[in-house]
């Protein structure tokens, strides 16, 4: 019975939650007895705070958003009372007194916390694993990544354990996941999801952001995540409506366009095949398809400058304390930002800022951009990051994500959803674009996009090997 109701969506758990058909402590028990099972083959959520999940449950009510859901956070976000260590071994033994702001207002709504997710260190990667707790594995093969830096809330959403999980992005940590392990992702606009209390309170490419297996779970989440905070200063309105109407509601865009690459990566041969084939199934269901892209010249460049100068601004105080511990990915984006000049970060802003402007102009055209969530498949484990695709060479960890980070650059809100399966049966998955601030008329459409790509059924799954 525990493992049928991990295999229901979060909409269909809370409605049960809210008739009295299921309590939020027989949940917790289901979600535990499902981590013991499957996640010895993926590591991740590797830590567990059960008793307090125990005492949350019982002393919650049904009338909230996720009315006792239980729900797991990134282990980026700190949980009053629950070892969290950002993924670095100098936060191994940390455990905070009081929750971050977006833990805080879920909990506000209903949801029971009960694990947190594996990441890279501090979030820095494609590829989840850290000298704390080790690697993450793919559910659809565990031999495989399940990308980065939301890579546990993605594999767990993947394999049952949860029914819905925090993510967070800056420069395609929730959406490259949840490509690659077929589930939904959503990096709202920024502001929408309060965030904090941040050293960096003005900081816009960075945003937190909801994953679950469907369109509506991801809606339902973002729901219980959104609203304003006066101590975050770009904080955004709820919406007038909420977003799970925007999810129930489907709507086949009329108009969108598609770009395999965006015009400033190579993409394998098997993920622009599979995207391809996605974009021929949503022209066949009627939706005016083009082959067009914005102007993202100079994006990721302009990413590359403001990311470093943002890893300077947050972390120069571990570099000098605690140089020795980081790793050296970590090491080089840290120096990389020390080596720019005043003039080239401000070539930057000024880049992104035409990026913008661009943006909008190309979206007053059509009602999504569609490409795809990364540039390759779920890769090897061992492979730290990916160094070259279709003959063009990276030269550092980030430069494979140009695709999502490029988008980074616009503010765009967007929904990862998984759009088709390479011959070797692993998930593609595509990013949904929407217009600025759009998140409730984005998430209808992917509602509709959803049920044209057919793939939302295809988890939980168990772990499967290599």
């Amino acid at each position: 019975m525990s493992d049928d109701l991990c295999m229901l969506t979060a909409v269909e758990t809370v409605a049960l939650l809210r008739s009295g058909d299921v309590s939020p402590g027989e949940l917790v028990e289901a979600a535990l007895r499902r981590i013991e099972r499957v996640d010895p083959q993926l590591n991740a959520l590797p830590t567990l705070c059960a008793e307090r999940a125990l005492e949350r449950a019982r002393n919650i009510s049904s009338d909230t958003t996720l009315a006792g859901l239980p729900i797991a956070v990134k282990d980026l976000n700190d949980v009053a009372g629950v070892r969290t260590t950002y993924g670095s071994p100098i936060y191994s033994d940390h455990v905070p007194d009081r929750s971050d702001l977006m833990v805080e207002r879920l909990e506000q709504r209903g949801a029971v916390v009960v694990a947190k997710s594996n990441t890279p260190e501090f979030g820095a990667g494609g590829n989840t694993f850290n000298e704390v707790f080790g690697e993450t594995r793919n559910p659809w093969d565990t031999s495989r990544t399940c990308g980065g830096s939301s890579g546990g809330s993605a594999a767990a959403l993947a394999s049952g354990q949860v029914w819905l999980a925090t993510g967070s992005d800056l420069g395609g940590s929730v959406r490259a996941p949840a490509g690659f392990c077929g589930v939904v992702g959503v990096r709202p606009s920024p502001g929408r999801v309060a965030a904090g209390l941040s050293p960096l309170p003005f900081e816009t490419m960075s945003v937190e952001g909801p994953m679950g297996r469907t369109v509506a779970d991801a809606a339902l989440m973002l729901d219980a995540m959104a609203g304003l905070d006066p101590r975050d200063p770009l904080s955004l309105e709820a919406p007038a409506r909420p977003f799970a109407d925007a999810a129930v509601s489907p709507a086949l865009p009329r108009r969108v366009a598609y770009s395999p690459d965006l015009g400033v990566t190579p993409v394998a041969a098997e993920v622009r095949d599979a995207c391809g084939r996605a974009a021929e199934r949503l022209a066949a269901a009627g939706v005016d398809v083009v082959e067009a892209s914005p102007d993202l010249s100079g994006a990721p460049e302009a990413f590359q400058v403001l990311r470093g100068a943002g890893y300077v601004a947050g972390m120069d105080q571990l570099y000098a304390t605690d140089r020795d511990r980081l790793k050296p990915d970590i090491i080089w984006n840290i120096e990389y930002g020390l080596s720019l000049s005043v003039e080239r970060i401000a070539r930057a802003e000024q880049a992104r800022g035409a990026i913008f402007q661009r943006m909008s102009e190309f979206m007053a055209g059509y009602d999504l951009l569609l490409c795809p969530t990364a540039c390759v498949a779920p890769f090897d484990l061992a492979t730290r990051w990916i160094r070259e695709v279709e003959g063009v060479r990276f030269d550092n960890y980030v430069e494979w994500l140009r695709i999502t980070s490029s988008i980074t650059l616009t503010s765009c809100p967007v929904v990862a959803l998984p759009c088709g399966l390479t011959a070797d049966g692993l998930p593609v998955g595509m990013q949904l674009v929407g217009r600025p601030r759009g998140e409730w008329q984005l998430l209808s459409v992917a509602a509709a996009v959803e049920q044209v790509f057919d793939l939302a059924g295809r988890v939980p799954i168990d772990p499967r090997s290599g």
